[in-house]
């Protein structure tokens, strides 16, 4: 590869095959190019990270390239990077999110497994967590809102986890269960290869759930949130995410993947107006 070859490979996938909004018309139209700059560079990472023909070594060295383009130590082979540099140079945020995400991805060119819930939170803090917080220091919201933001976007992560373990597995022999409560409830990370869900992969499911509906157990992030637009857009993004829990719920992902329906978004926003219309808690100030 030469200096100037970008390491990026695109799938095809883009912002409109997300579970969630990203950087929807909720959100202030200054803000958008910002938003999708930082979800650009994060499906570029993502892309490269779960590729089934690159080494995990190969994997590593083009996600350090783009952190090298990120932070200006190189000037070539990553547009999205580079992109993404220039978009925080123009509305003063900070790269360290978009850092701590490539932290998550050269995790994931290297790690099939996870031992404990525990440990896939952690994961969470680097490959979901920073998502939030980006979006949040760029609408210039209080790091008071973290917490919440931190504890929802973990939700987003696991959901998707639990929509594509089956996927995840045939593609990248990859499994995000956690393997202590795969073997309390008498399941296995190959029980995902049957066609549909032992009784030991369904009590494993529900207790992936379950530990999702403690996350989201406190008061929601628009709550907290004082910008209107982003407050509605959040609002809409947690009321997806329980509808999506809710989903799985009843649904089989190992039979099939469980995906939300128009209608399911068309709700949550609906949803989001009514409930959300001004912030319930006052935001403590600006952010750091």
């Amino acid at each position: 590869m030469s200096a100037a070859a970008s390491v990026e490979e695109w799938s095809g996938k883009d912002r409109g095959d997300e579970n969630f909004p990203v950087g929807s018309f909720l959100v202030a139209a200054r803000l958008r190019p910002a938003v999708h700059a930082f979800y650009a560079f994060a499906r570029n990472a993502d892309d490269i990270a779960d590729s089934a023909t690159l080494a995990p070594e190969d994997k590593i060295a083009r996600l350090d390239t783009m952190e090298a383009v990120l932070t200006g130590a190189r000037s070539d082979g990553s547009p999205s990077a580079a992109a993404l540099r220039a978009s925080l140079a123009v509305t003063g945020t900070t790269d360290r999110h978009a850092r701590d995400l490539l932290v998550a991805f050269r995790r994931d060119a290297i790690k099939k497994r996870y031992e404990s819930w525990d440990e896939l939170l952690d994961y969470c803090g680097y490959s979901a967590m920073p998502v939030g917080r980006h979006v949040l220091d760029l609408h210039g919201e209080s790091r008071d809102t973290w917490p919440a933001s931190d504890a929802l976007c973990s939700v987003l992560q696991v959901l998707n986890h639990l929509q594509d373990a089956t996927k995840d597995l045939a593609s990248l022999d990859r499994c995000y269960l956690p393997l202590d409560i795969l073997s309390v409830n008498h399941a296995t990370v190959e029980d995902l290869r049957r066609d549909a869900a032992t009784p030991g992969m369904r009590a494993t499911i529900d207790a992936l759930l379950d530990h999702c509906d403690a996350l989201m157990a406190s008061p929601p992030l628009p709550t907290f949130v004082r910008d209107r637009r982003l407050r509605l857009e959040t609002a809409a993004i947690d009321g997806l995410a329980r509808r999506l829990a809710r989903r799985l719920r009843h649904g089989d992902p190992v039979a099939g993947r469980v995906a939300l329906t128009r209608l399911d978004f068309a709700a949550s926003l609906l949803t989001a107006f009514a409930q959300f219309p001004e912030p319930r808690i006052p935001n403590s100030g600006a952010a750091a």
